[in-house]
């Protein structure tokens, strides 16, 4: 005898919730993916971003709605809930930890290890079109005190060695870190301290940063200061002063091999 056996219906929702998390995947992806490239505009890479964030919380929402749905009926679609959520969770990581940060931190753009006297960044022209004409002037006092409260640790790097030897191991350290160097000033002759010019990354988005390193030379010793500052935006989330620490620590590296 033949049976005629029923399946039970799928919850839209659920399934919605699957799709908008994949496609709000798929847009962040793009998202970084422009970013990166450094084709267009920055302004336009925040907007698909948040386009993909707005997707991912859309796609919760659902899964959420979708959840009740699925206790009051018994409709299937549970695995689609899961599966959405987990691809949505993975694309707004990224900017909850950001939250996250601004909450935490000040909002600061320009950090230096000196901060009564910060090192100027070089106006060659070279340098001048590696920074796409940013200049990036004085550091307002505010901005200062700011840092000093947040990051205390932040401080110039003496190295117990002769400049000439302190400046090729800055060479190394800056090649260590792939930073692009734009411009460079070897310490030594009529003035006396050098400088080197370099432009970072940041890791997820790509976006370029700028750096300034400056080597004074001294009694038997040589001071570094370093300052990193960002060209967009209104808050770094701490990423100008994790560029200065991890510089410092491979500096110390170095040492520790010799």
């Amino acid at each position: 005898m033949r049976r005629l056996i029923l399946e039970e219906p799928w919850s839209a929702a659920a399934l919605w919730s699957r799709r908008l998390g994949l496609f709000g995947l798929a847009v962040g992806v793009i998202s970084v993916a422009l970013a990166r490239s450094g084709l267009v505009d920055v302004t336009a890479v925040l907007a698909v971003l948040g386009a993909a964030v707005t997707i991912a919380c859309m796609g919760l929402l659902l899964g959420g709605a979708g959840s009740v749905v699925i206790w009051r009926t018994g409709r299937r679609g549970l695995g689609s809930i899961v599966g959405g959520a987990l691809l949505a969770l993975m694309l707004l990581a990224y900017p909850t930890w950001l939250v996250a940060q601004a909450i935490r931190l000040p909002p600061l753009t320009d950090i230096s290890t000196d901060l009564v006297d910060p090192p100027d960044f070089a106006r060659s022209s070279r340098a001048l079109a590696a920074r796409a004409g940013v200049a990036h002037g004085l550091i307002p006092l505010e901005a200062r005190e700011a840092q000093r409260r947040a990051f205390p640790t932040v401080s110039p790097i003496v190295l117990e060695l002769e400049a000439e030897e302190a400046w090729q191991m800055v060479l190394k350290a800056v090649a260590a870190r792939k930073w692009l160097v734009v411009d460079q000033v070897k310490p030594g002759g009529r003035i006396g301290v050098g400088h080197i010019d370099a432009v970072d990354k940041t890791l997820v988005m790509g976006f370029p940063e700028d750096v300034t390193i400056r080597v004074r030379p001294l009694a038997g010793q040589t001071r570094i200061d370093i300052r990193s500052a960002s060209r967009f935006g209104r808050h770094d989330f701490g990423g100008n002063a994790r560029r200065i620490q991890r510089f410092a620590q491979e500096l110390q590296a170095q040492l520790d091999a010799r």
